[in-house]
Protein backbone atom coordinates (compact mmCIF):
# COMPACT_ATOMS: atom_id res chain seq x y z
CA UNK A 1 0.00 0.00 0.00
CA UNK A 2 2.60 2.44 1.16
CA UNK A 3 4.13 1.76 -2.01
CA UNK A 4 1.07 2.62 -4.37
CA UNK A 5 0.98 6.08 -2.52
CA UNK A 6 3.99 6.89 -3.76
CA UNK A 7 3.49 5.49 -6.88
CA UNK A 8 0.31 7.23 -7.51
CA UNK A 9 1.34 10.66 -6.11
CA UNK A 10 4.70 11.12 -7.91
CA UNK A 11 3.86 9.57 -11.13
CA UNK A 12 0.39 9.59 -13.58
CA UNK A 13 1.08 5.79 -14.21
CA UNK A 14 -2.26 4.20 -13.44
CA UNK A 15 -2.65 2.97 -10.20
CA UNK A 16 -5.59 2.17 -8.18
CA UNK A 17 -5.68 2.04 -4.76
CA UNK A 18 -8.28 -0.36 -2.59
CA UNK A 19 -9.11 2.33 -0.44
CA UNK A 20 -9.02 5.95 1.29
CA UNK A 21 -5.10 5.23 2.85
CA UNK A 22 -4.64 5.81 6.80
CA UNK A 23 -2.20 8.64 7.56
CA UNK A 24 0.54 5.93 8.85
CA UNK A 25 0.69 4.35 5.16
CA UNK A 26 1.08 8.23 3.83
CA UNK A 27 3.53 8.54 5.87
CA UNK A 28 5.31 5.27 5.31
CA UNK A 29 5.14 6.17 1.41
CA UNK A 30 8.21 8.39 2.09
CA UNK A 31 9.97 5.13 2.32
CA UNK A 32 9.53 4.50 -1.26
CA UNK A 33 10.23 8.00 -2.80
CA UNK A 34 13.25 7.09 -4.06
CA UNK A 35 12.24 3.72 -5.32
CA UNK A 36 9.88 5.26 -7.40
CA UNK A 37 12.57 7.85 -8.72
CA UNK A 38 14.72 4.50 -9.49
CA UNK A 39 11.64 3.64 -11.83
CA UNK A 40 10.90 6.60 -13.49
CA UNK A 41 14.67 6.70 -14.24
CA UNK A 42 14.91 3.19 -15.43
CA UNK A 43 11.78 3.85 -18.14
CA UNK A 44 13.44 6.94 -19.19
CA UNK A 45 16.81 5.30 -19.58
CA UNK A 46 15.11 2.08 -21.59
CA UNK A 47 13.81 5.10 -23.64
CA UNK A 48 16.84 6.22 -24.22
CA UNK A 49 18.43 2.74 -25.33
CA UNK A 50 15.15 2.34 -27.24
CA UNK A 51 16.33 6.13 -29.26
CA UNK A 52 20.00 5.16 -29.72
CA UNK A 53 19.61 5.40 -33.11
CA UNK A 54 17.61 8.96 -33.70
CA UNK A 55 19.31 12.37 -33.65
CA UNK A 56 20.52 13.03 -29.79
CA UNK A 57 18.67 16.50 -30.25
CA UNK A 58 15.44 14.56 -30.78
CA UNK A 59 16.19 11.61 -27.72
CA UNK A 60 16.53 14.81 -25.80
CA UNK A 61 13.60 16.11 -27.13
CA UNK A 62 11.51 12.99 -26.64
CA UNK A 63 13.01 11.69 -23.04
CA UNK A 64 12.09 15.68 -21.78
CA UNK A 65 8.71 15.22 -23.03
CA UNK A 66 8.04 11.66 -21.51
CA UNK A 67 9.67 13.07 -18.41
CA UNK A 68 7.41 15.87 -17.82
CA UNK A 69 4.19 13.46 -18.84
CA UNK A 70 5.55 10.78 -16.56
CA UNK A 71 5.04 13.03 -13.71
CA UNK A 72 2.13 15.00 -14.88
CA UNK A 73 4.56 17.93 -14.19
CA UNK A 74 3.65 18.03 -10.47
CA UNK A 75 6.61 19.37 -9.60
CA UNK A 76 7.05 22.15 -12.09
CA UNK A 77 3.47 22.95 -10.94
CA UNK A 78 5.08 23.55 -7.83
CA UNK A 79 8.42 25.78 -8.96
CA UNK A 80 5.98 27.44 -11.32
CA UNK A 81 4.18 28.47 -7.94
CA UNK A 82 7.41 29.11 -5.69
CA UNK A 83 9.03 31.60 -8.44
CA UNK A 84 6.13 33.66 -8.35
CA UNK A 85 5.40 33.57 -4.60
CA UNK A 86 9.23 34.42 -4.59
CA UNK A 87 9.14 37.43 -6.26
CA UNK A 88 5.61 38.74 -5.39
CA UNK A 89 6.21 37.98 -2.13
CA UNK A 90 8.60 40.88 -1.26
CA UNK A 91 10.79 38.90 1.39
CA UNK A 92 7.01 38.60 3.71
CA UNK A 93 6.15 35.12 4.70
CA UNK A 94 2.23 35.68 4.25
CA UNK A 95 2.45 36.65 1.34
CA UNK A 96 4.34 34.76 -0.11
CA UNK A 97 2.22 31.84 1.44
CA UNK A 98 -0.94 33.83 -0.51
CA UNK A 99 0.80 33.59 -3.54
CA UNK A 100 1.56 29.84 -4.16
CA UNK A 101 -2.02 29.02 -2.87
CA UNK A 102 -2.97 31.26 -6.22
CA UNK A 103 -3.78 28.59 -9.14
CA UNK A 104 -2.93 31.33 -11.59
CA UNK A 105 0.77 31.72 -13.33
CA UNK A 106 2.40 34.77 -13.57
CA UNK A 107 5.17 36.44 -15.68
CA UNK A 108 7.95 34.86 -13.40
CA UNK A 109 6.69 31.34 -13.42
CA UNK A 110 6.53 31.18 -17.32
CA UNK A 111 10.36 32.00 -17.28
CA UNK A 112 11.33 29.97 -14.42
CA UNK A 113 9.59 27.33 -16.63
CA UNK A 114 10.96 27.98 -20.04
CA UNK A 115 14.87 28.39 -18.33
CA UNK A 116 14.86 25.14 -16.14
CA UNK A 117 13.55 23.04 -19.16
CA UNK A 118 15.90 24.81 -21.83
CA UNK A 119 18.76 23.86 -19.20
CA UNK A 120 17.32 20.25 -18.74
CA UNK A 121 16.82 19.66 -22.79
CA UNK A 122 20.16 21.03 -23.36
CA UNK A 123 22.29 19.25 -20.38
CA UNK A 124 20.20 15.97 -21.92
CA UNK A 125 21.40 16.46 -25.13
CA UNK A 126 24.81 16.82 -23.86
CA UNK A 127 24.61 13.68 -22.13
CA UNK A 128 23.09 11.31 -24.78
CA UNK A 129 25.67 12.88 -27.17
CA UNK A 130 28.24 11.62 -25.28
CA UNK A 131 26.36 7.83 -24.33
CA UNK A 132 26.22 9.50 -20.60
CA UNK A 133 23.24 7.62 -20.42
CA UNK A 134 23.58 6.27 -16.50
CA UNK A 135 22.76 10.26 -15.27
CA UNK A 136 19.07 9.42 -16.91
CA UNK A 137 18.54 7.10 -14.16
CA UNK A 138 20.33 8.73 -11.52
CA UNK A 139 18.68 12.20 -11.13
CA UNK A 140 15.63 11.09 -10.63
CA UNK A 141 16.14 8.78 -8.37
CA UNK A 142 18.66 11.11 -6.75
CA UNK A 143 16.05 14.20 -7.04
CA UNK A 144 12.97 11.87 -4.94
CA UNK A 145 15.65 10.72 -2.09
CA UNK A 146 15.83 14.66 -1.71
CA UNK A 147 12.09 14.85 -0.99
CA UNK A 148 11.64 13.07 2.37
CA UNK A 149 14.72 14.73 3.11
CA UNK A 150 13.47 17.84 2.83
CA UNK A 151 10.33 16.34 4.78
CA UNK A 152 12.97 14.52 7.87
CA UNK A 153 15.04 17.86 8.24
CA UNK A 154 12.48 21.01 7.66
CA UNK A 155 9.89 22.21 9.47
CA UNK A 156 6.13 22.05 7.46
CA UNK A 157 5.51 25.90 7.11
CA UNK A 158 1.65 25.30 5.88
CA UNK A 159 0.01 22.80 9.14
CA UNK A 160 -3.33 21.15 7.85
CA UNK A 161 -2.29 19.89 4.70
CA UNK A 162 -1.02 16.65 2.75
CA UNK A 163 2.67 17.49 3.65
CA UNK A 164 1.44 18.13 7.20
CA UNK A 165 0.20 14.12 7.13
CA UNK A 166 3.63 13.03 6.23
CA UNK A 167 5.35 14.87 8.40
CA UNK A 168 3.85 13.94 11.09
CA UNK A 169 3.44 10.37 10.17
CA UNK A 170 6.89 9.76 9.04
CA UNK A 171 8.78 6.79 10.68
CA UNK A 172 11.51 8.92 10.98
CA UNK A 173 14.22 6.31 12.16
CA UNK A 174 13.61 3.35 9.48
CA UNK A 175 13.42 6.89 6.73
CA UNK A 176 16.63 7.85 7.74
CA UNK A 177 18.28 4.38 7.01
CA UNK A 178 16.30 3.89 3.47
CA UNK A 179 17.74 6.94 2.74
CA UNK A 180 21.45 6.21 3.80
CA UNK A 181 21.35 2.95 1.51
CA UNK A 182 20.15 4.41 -1.11
CA UNK A 183 23.23 7.04 -1.01
CA UNK A 184 25.18 3.92 -0.83
CA UNK A 185 23.65 1.73 -3.34
CA UNK A 186 24.39 4.92 -5.84
CA UNK A 187 27.82 5.53 -4.62
CA UNK A 188 28.58 1.58 -5.81
CA UNK A 189 26.52 1.24 -8.98
CA UNK A 190 26.90 4.48 -10.76
CA UNK A 191 30.18 6.38 -12.03
CA UNK A 192 28.95 9.93 -11.79
CA UNK A 193 27.16 9.68 -8.15
CA UNK A 194 29.89 11.07 -6.16
CA UNK A 195 29.46 14.44 -8.44
CA UNK A 196 26.20 14.13 -8.21
CA UNK A 197 25.48 13.53 -4.61
CA UNK A 198 27.74 16.52 -4.30
CA UNK A 199 26.03 19.16 -6.14
CA UNK A 200 22.49 17.81 -4.74
CA UNK A 201 23.53 18.56 -1.40
CA UNK A 202 25.11 21.75 -2.08
CA UNK A 203 22.26 22.91 -3.61
CA UNK A 204 19.54 20.70 -1.35
CA UNK A 205 21.54 22.91 1.90
CA UNK A 206 21.20 26.19 -0.44
CA UNK A 207 17.22 25.97 -1.06
CA UNK A 208 16.72 24.59 2.44
CA UNK A 209 18.21 27.77 4.24
CA UNK A 210 16.31 29.78 1.78
CA UNK A 211 12.85 28.31 2.57
CA UNK A 212 13.61 28.26 6.28
CA UNK A 213 14.88 32.17 5.58
CA UNK A 214 11.62 33.26 3.64
CA UNK A 215 8.75 30.97 5.34
CA UNK A 216 10.27 29.00 8.63
CA UNK A 217 9.76 25.49 6.71
CA UNK A 218 8.73 23.89 3.55
CA UNK A 219 5.44 23.52 1.33
CA UNK A 220 4.43 21.36 -1.41
CA UNK A 221 5.51 23.92 -3.87
CA UNK A 222 8.59 24.40 -2.46
CA UNK A 223 9.56 20.30 -2.26
CA UNK A 224 8.24 20.35 -6.03
CA UNK A 225 10.70 23.85 -6.79
CA UNK A 226 13.32 21.49 -4.67
CA UNK A 227 12.99 18.44 -7.24
CA UNK A 228 13.14 20.59 -10.64
CA UNK A 229 16.17 22.51 -9.27
CA UNK A 230 18.04 19.62 -8.19
CA UNK A 231 17.38 17.66 -11.74
CA UNK A 232 18.24 20.97 -13.35
CA UNK A 233 21.42 21.48 -10.97
CA UNK A 234 22.80 17.76 -11.67
CA UNK A 235 21.98 17.14 -14.82
CA UNK A 236 23.92 20.30 -16.07
CA UNK A 237 26.60 19.56 -13.69
CA UNK A 238 26.74 15.92 -14.91
CA UNK A 239 27.08 17.52 -18.62
CA UNK A 240 29.78 19.93 -18.00
CA UNK A 241 32.18 17.47 -16.63
CA UNK A 242 31.30 14.43 -18.86
CA UNK A 243 34.09 13.40 -20.86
Amino acid sequence: MSFLIALQFLTRLPVRLPGMPAPEKNGESLLWYPMVGVLIGTLLWLIANLLGQAAPILQAAIILALWVALTGALHLDGLADTADAWVGGFGDRERTLSIMKDPRSGPIAVVALVVILLLKFAALYVLLERHQLDAILLVPWLARAALPALLLMTPYARPGGLGQVLVDHMPRRLLRLVLAAHVIIMLLVIRESFVALLTATLLFMWLRHEFMKRLGGTTGDTAGALVELLECGVLVVLALTSA
